[in-house]
């Protein structure tokens, strides 16, 4: 794949998740004002729920991702690649089946001893708890269909469905709550209706855009025996990190209001947003280093690795330590709501800096899955389960959201301070301290100086007019700063204007 394929990937992927993001900024403080910040909480419930059912994915979606761009650069593999996303497609299927009665079996539990309504009825908690499973098993098999697109190197076209659906979720709840019905049972319906919509398009799309096969496609369990070794490793690392992720969600779920979990799934949203900086370098570059891989081109992928950790430093880093910085001001200006800015900011700043440590580590990471080695992750999230799990559990009973968002920031400093050196060690040898000093202590030193120098000389009292024109040239000062010291982004100036 050419490195035009490669931009253009990241580009249509920065797309996909920047009119996300997009989505996401506007309409969520219309969310809140019509539904109330209680019900939101539920929402906030939603996306939790949506993760502990992603472990059901055993790793399948990544590894369909790898086994297409692999068997795509092998003449005659057609029917192959036909019968392996059949055969996974039947599993997803399924398990969506499973999904349903699950959740309609937890519904009472959940409803009745688990979440914490104070002005929500009992049957709107009911009703709103089996339509999220409802919406969570339609969108179940999306992960397949998806992986699949990325691997054949789709990503235009699965950015475009993405875009499409976006706009529907966003905008299409907010018309179904203004004309009708305002409750949170008529916002999970439509999501449900959305998500559908979503699975059918990209199964549409992946099936059209496989090369023919000479037969139809059909189940073939012996397939399953060649991809179940890195399937397992995956199922591993994907079970321990939601276990970390969602781990403060859970424990706050039980033991906050409804409400107070609607301010940290506010903050959570904020933080989140990095994922939508994040995912798309990670989803362009992972077939690109599994094909240099499968070709031997070490100079190439060693080039190409420390290029992309300096792309996801200089366009991370900037972003994040701004909302650190500057989360109260930015949370108001979202919100024009001094509550929610007041009780969230905090949270925000400490999840947001756990949020960037993660985005780091990405690269890296698939970088381990091109090679097929998945034992470092899975070692190194199960020591952080055993370790930080009853940390994470003793500073949420103690300390509440705060406890649970400085767990998650020392979480992935972690993975930062360790993961980094083991990993390099075996894939890499030589190649750490260019990814400390070049790749990411140049942007975030040059970064968080000029930020740093923009929060001392930020007025106090100031309107929401004048914090919008303190914070545009103050993040393009970060931004440019971090483009600057970093010697792949710096160059690419230098030749553009050459």
């Amino acid at each position: 794949m050419r490195l035009s394929q490669i931009k253009l990937n990241i580009l249509a992927n920065f797309a996909g998740k920047g009119w996300n993001a997009i989505m996401l900024v506007a309409l969520v403080p219309q969310y809140i004002q019509i539904l109330g910040i209680e019900a939101y909480g539920l929402i906030g419930f939603f996306t939790t729920l949506q993760a502990v059912f992603a472990l059901l994915d055993l790793g399948l979606s990544t590894t369909l991702n790898r086994e297409t761009a692999r068997l795509s650069a092998r003449a005659g593999s057609e029917q192959e690649t036909h019968d392996l996303v059949r055969t996974l497609e039947i599993i997803y299927w399924f398990v969506a089946i499973v999904i349903v009665f699950v959740v309609a079996l937890l519904v009472p539990l959940i409803a009745g001893y688990w979440v914490n309504a104070q002005h929500l009825s009992t049957d709107t908690i009911r009703q709103s708890i089996f339509m999220i499973g409802v919406a969570i098993a339609l969108e179940f098999p999306f992960a397949l269909y998806s992986g699949g697109l990325i691997g054949l190197q789709r990503q235009v076209q699965l950015n475009g469905i993405v875009i499409t659906i976006a706009t529907l979720r966003g905008l299409g709840a907010l018309l179904v709550l203004w004309f009708i019905s305002p409750t949170i049972q008529a916002f999970f319906i439509w999501n449900a209706i959305v998500s559908l919509a979503q699975t059918l398009l990209s199964a549409l799309f992946l099936w059209r855009g496989m090369p023919k096969a000479a037969a139809p496609a059909r189940f073939r369990r012996a397939l399953l025996a060649t991809i179940w070794r890195f399937a397992a490793g995956l199922t591993g690392i994907i079970f321990l990190s939601v276990l970390l992720t969602q781990m403060d969600k859970i424990i706050l779920s039980k033991f906050l209001t409804l409400e107070a979990f609607g301010y940290y799934t506010l903050a959570t949203v904020v933080a989140s947003s990095l994922y939508m900086i994040i995912n798309p370098i990670f989803t362009a570059l992972f077939p690109r280093l599994s094909q240099m891989i499968g070709r031997d081109a070490k100079e190439d992928l060693i080039s190409l690795y420390h290029n992309s950790c300096q792309l996801m430093s200089v366009i991370l880093l900037p972003v994040a330590i701004m909302v650190a910085l500057f989360s109260k001001d930015i949370l108001l200006v979202w919100t024009h709501d001094p509550q929610i800015a007041e009780r969230s900011y905090v949270l925000v700043s400490l999840l947001i800096i756990g949020t960037a440590f993660n985005g780091l580590m990405t690269i890296p990471y698939a970088l381990q899955l091109a090679y097929g080695w998945t034992k470092l992750a899975f070692y190194q999230n199960l020591a952080a389960v055993l370790l930080l799990g009853p940390l994470m559990f003793w500073a949420t009973r103690h300390y509440g959201a705060v406890g649970a968002s400085v767990v998650w920031s020392m979480l992935n400093a972690g993975y930062v301070l360790i993961g980094i050196q083991v990993m390099h060690k075996r894939l890499l040898r030589g190649e750490k301290l260019r990814w400390y000093i070049q790749d990411v202590g140049l942007p975030l030193l040059a970064t968080l100086a000029v930020a740093s120098v923009g929060r001392w000389f930020f007025p106090v009292q100031a309107s929401i007019v004048t914090i919008i024109v303190w914070l545009l040239p103050i993040s393009a000062l970060a931004i440019a700063a971090s483009v600057v010291v970093a010697p792949f982004t710096s160059n690419q100036i230098k030749a553009f204007f050459s």
